[in-house]
């Protein structure tokens, strides 16, 4: 996979960038990073707030026709990469189901995946020198964890790691990527309650994913629930 990684000062939305190259032909490895956003987004239409120094990147998957039914895995797929990305300062990452990625419990990167018929769109977010004001869960980023870099030098890392991986789902599978997902898994075994898309909720215990990247959770009496989209919530 090649990338062609073009940079802007300020754009509304990176994913935005991609997805109009996406429709008139742009190849796979497309890719934009913005020193700015001005209308960054994350799952649900939520906004992202986009300080300058932080990574707002993008970029393009064509993955073969045979994965269409499984591209919800890129999101454990980039998950990965981006862990690792951020590991190689010396830090210990989590990963929270389905699309975001912890520090010592604290949120510090998210993932957006947006797709149509033939390409995929992976948007992601990662706090590098700022921390945004909080949320609904605490924020933390690479400088208040003590390492100071700059969004270049970890997206060059987060790319080189995402081929790797990449380029393992495709020849493998998910199984590797879910196993190494696991290692990683935040709040694996622990309580959990997740809101579903229908306004109900779910409680148990995090149990693992199943083959497909589905969460999975046990109730009291052991029985499992297989649960494919939600916001997840730990006790």
């Amino acid at each position: 996979m090649i990338f062609q990684l073009t940079t802007l000062d300020e754009t509304g939305s990176t994913n935005d960038e991609v997805a109009k190259a996406a429709r008139v032909g742009a190849p796979e490895g497309t890719a934009v990073f913005a020193r700015q956003q001005t209308a960054g987004r994350g799952r649900q239409g939520r906004n992202w707030q986009s300080l300058p120094g932080n990574v707002f990147f993008s970029m393009l998957l064509r993955p073969p026709q045979e994965k269409s039914a499984t591209i919800g895995q890129l999101a454990f797929v980039v998950g990965l990469a981006v862990g690792e990305a951020l590991g190689s300062y010396g830090v210990s990452w989590q990963l929270k189901w389905p699309n975001d990625v912890f520090i010592n419990s604290q949120k510090i990167a998210g993932i957006l995946l947006e797709s149509e018929p033939g390409w995929v769109v992976a948007g992601i977010g990662i706090n590098v020198q700022h921390t945004p004001p909080a949320t609904d869960r605490p924020i933390t980023s690479l400088r208040q964890e003590g390492h100071e870099t700059t969004p270049e030098a970890v997206i060059a890392v987060l790319m080189q790691r995402f081929e790797y991986w990449y380029a393992l789902w495709q020849q493998q599978g998910f199984m590797p990527v879910r196993e190494e997902w696991l290692k990683h898994a935040y709040n694996i075994g622990g309580a959990v309650k997740v809101a579903l898309a229908n306004g109900q909720f779910a409680e148990g215990r995090f149990t693992s994913l199943d083959k497909d990247g589905a969460l999975l959770i046990a109730n009291q009496n052991g029985e499992e629930q297989r649960i494919l989209a939600g916001d997840v919530f730990f006790a």
